[in-house]
């Protein structure tokens, strides 16, 4: 019989000297939380032996643990990342590294982005060992660095240099099975795919001269007129993905009319563009999000004296790109709106990912959602950002984000990732670790 109180204190204590630890990224310093996770699993009896320590550059380290099974199957990994990033300290109401429990929730960075979740994995992963599950497959658990900063010393490194310690057939990831209210009903996506980062510099270039002689060819002007043809513009081309051609059809299926049948038409390309118009704010945003490659001005610069015109004018663009999309899919799509007038040139890429719904792992989730929740909507989901999830992609494993729990409906739970303020409710671990559980123990069993 699990002890499912004792279960919750113990992840909300872990949760809690988790977030304690100032692993902010840049520059990662992740190894002391790492130190963390290694002495959570010895206290529970993890031997030394069944999980291994390796650190790619001095501070940044990666802790990938075992659970054997007797190989009849192919590996679950639990894979979690402990970076975090910045905090603006005058704007928290707590210590952001506290890791206070006050009034039901647990303070500080990380506690939703992603250190919370990965008190989830640790839980099931030790309780597994605890319930002496007969495994037809191995559990991995990984904890690992630098996802917030590109990878490179985190779940890139773990593929490319140590594959064989993560090598699985599926794998949970950040964020999913969570709680999303459309029309006070309660929606559970579960990721299933992601877009790709494309960040741009585009460039403006113009004649040079005393400020005190205004013309025409000035590059600051060139750059801010593509610039507001992007705003005027308002969106990219609509493209449908196969995920949300699928979570559109489940809400148009669920919603009452009329909004049942304004959502079914975002699935038609020649509709959506006037059926977005039509949402609330937030959700045309999320929406706009999951059907078009997305485009934000982020870092301008140009000149180096005030009275002189600059002939070079810049601006960082940050590009999320949809799966099967790629930057120059984007980038011809940016100049088609900006017109000749500027250059595009990549920074930084990283691929989108899509996996499938038809498995015995998506549907396993999908039960144990409406065992959660019996008013449970579930769906499958693109989200707009970007995780690691590409990076085991490129391994062969099919990535899930399947973090479950129910949100309170007064709670934003999404805008506490990288927010002011980030807080976790107990309240979603108590119902969220017994759904990660009945998935963990009856897929790998």
């Amino acid at each position: 019989m699990i002890n499912w109180e004792q279960n919750l204190e113990q992840t909300v204590k872990n949760l809690s000297r988790l977030i304690k630890v100032e692993s902010v990224n840049p520059p990662g310093n992740e190894m002391p939380a790492i130190q963390v996770v290694k002495e959570i699993l010895e206290a529970e009896g993890f031997e030394r032996e069944s999980f291994q320590i390796l650190e790619p550059a001095a501070g940044r380290g990666n802790l990938v643990a075992r659970l054997k099974g007797d190989s009849s199957e192919r590996p679950l990994l639990l894979t979690g990342h402990v970076d975090v990033v910045p905090i603006e300290r005058e704007y928290w109401s707590r210590d952001p590294f506290s890791g206070d429990v006050v009034d039901g929730y647990i303070w500080g960075r990380g506690a939703v982005d992603m250190k919370g979740f990965l008190a989830m994995f640790i839980q099931v992963f030790i309780m597994a060992k605890q319930q002496g599950l007969p495994l037809k497959r191995d559990i991995i658990l990984a904890a690992i660095a630098d996802e917030e900063a590109g990878f490179d010393y985190g779940s890139r490194y773990l593929v490319d240099q140590h594959r064989e310690l993560i090598d699985a057939e599926y794998a949970f990831n950040e964020i999913g099975g969570n709680t999303f209210y459309m029309n006070g009903l309660p929606v559970y996506p579960i990721q299933v795919a992601e877009k790709g980062v494309a960040w741009m510099r585009m460039t403006a270039k113009g004649e040079p001269g005393h400020a005190s002689m205004p013309h025409g060819d000035n590059a600051v002007l060139h750059l801010a007129k593509a610039l507001d043809r992007l705003r005027l513009k308002g969106r990219l081309p609509v493209h449908i993905t196969p995920t949300v051609h699928k979570m559109l059809t489940i809400l148009s299926e669920h919603l009452p009319f009329p909004n049942g049948n304004i959502i079914g038409q975002l699935r038609n390309p020649r509709l959506a563009n006037q059926v977005l118009n039509l949402l609330p704010d937030e959700a045309r945003r999320l929406f706009n999000a999951m059907l078009t490659n997305t485009v934000s001005p982020t870092i301008l610069s140009a000149g180096t004296k005030t009275n002189v015109i600059p002939s070079i004018a810049q601006a960082d663009i940050d590009c999320r790109t949809l799966p099967g999309q790629s930057p120059a899919d984007a980038m011809a799509e940016i100049l088609a709106v900006t017109g000749k007038g500027v250059t595009l040139e990549t920074l930084y890429t990283s691929s989108g990912a899509e996996f499938p719904t038809d498995t015995p792992l998506y549907h396993l989730m999908t039960k144990a959602l409406k065992n959660m929740d019996p008013n449970a909507i579930v769906s499958p989901m693109l989200m707009p950002g970007a995780s690691d999830a590409a990076e085991y992609q490129r391994a062969g494993i099919i990535v899930y984000g399947f973090t479950p729990g129910i949100v309170p409906e007064d709670f934003p739970l999404i805008k506490m990732a990288h927010g002011h303020d980030e807080r976790l409710p107990i309240s979603y671990l108590r119902s969220g670790l017994p759904a990660l559980w009945e998935v963990v123990s009856e897929f790998c069993i």
